[in-house]
């Protein structure tokens, strides 16, 4: 553009070198070579700022390329944390749900059987109030719902139980051998017998529903005995039959 406009110029002032100049024509240059040299180098040095650009554009180009591939890099390793976080909140829901499943195959297996007395020998009564019968020679106690240092049995998941107690003593005519089954305070079944004199025994048996927490558990009769000695003659025992 800038060539194209110094041509016309340079034909006018061709033109008017033989002409007198008149206030109105513009000065002409006087060295039309030297115009085109600074021309030039100008053209030079813009072609050279071109290519400073072109490099520094290829070099923002790569580094854009780097970033990208940087966040692609990012967003895989994003991803698969996401992913292991996942398998891992999945592994721990499948252990929780194991641990769940051992403790309520745990809680289901409940059972028990002990004697009256853990050493010795000798009645037990008669006393003038119902006292609540304490087994302590425990040969089984799975579940651990026997207390051996009240008597008590509780019942750890709900379910139907069932109950067995057998007692004796020496024949006494004024002491029977009695003893009570009682749900949290409830009597339920009596195991009964007098005679004056030999040995006597009885016995009885309950099967229950119990709920989460109820107790169950033995009370020897008012003015009642009962008879205990190492062979264990005396004993008190339950087991879950089955949840509800």
């Amino acid at each position: 553009m800038e060539i194209v406009f110094f041509l016309p110029l340079l034909l006018v002032c061709s033109f008017s070198a033989d002409q007198t100049e008149t206030p109105l024509q513009p000065p002409c240059p006087q060295d039309i070579h030297a115009v085109l040299r600074e021309m030039t180098a100008s053209l030079a040095e813009h072609k050279v700022e071109i290519r400073t650009l072109k490099e520094h554009n290829k070099e923002l180009v790569a580094k854009l390329k780097e970033a990208e591939s940087q966040k692609t890099e990012i967003d895989k390793l994003k991803q698969q944390l996401q992913d292991h976080a996942a398998k891992l909140e999945e592994l721990e829901t499948h252990k929780s749900e194991v641990v769940e499943l051992k403790q309520e195959l745990k809680v289901k297996q409940v059972a028990f059987s002990a004697s009256l007395l853990d050493q010795g020998d000798g009645n037990t009564g008669p006393f003038n109030t119902e006292t609540t019968l304490i087994f302590k020679h425990v040969v089984t106690n799975i579940g651990n719902a026997y207390n051996i240092n009240t008597g008590i049995f509780t019942a750890p998941v709900r379910g139907v139980y069932h109950f067995e107690w057998h007692i004796g003593a020496n024949g006494d005519a004024s002491h029977a051998v009695y003893a009570l089954l009682f749900k949290n305070g409830e009597r339920i079944f009596t195991a009964y017998e007098v005679q004056p004199s030999h040995y006597v025994t009885t016995s009885n048996g309950a099967s229950l529903l119990l709920e989460v927490g109820d107790q169950v558990l033995l009370h020897l009769a008012t003015n009642s005995k009962i008879y205990d000695n190492q062979n264990h003659l005396s004993t008190f025992s339950g087991h879950l039959i089955f949840t509800m």
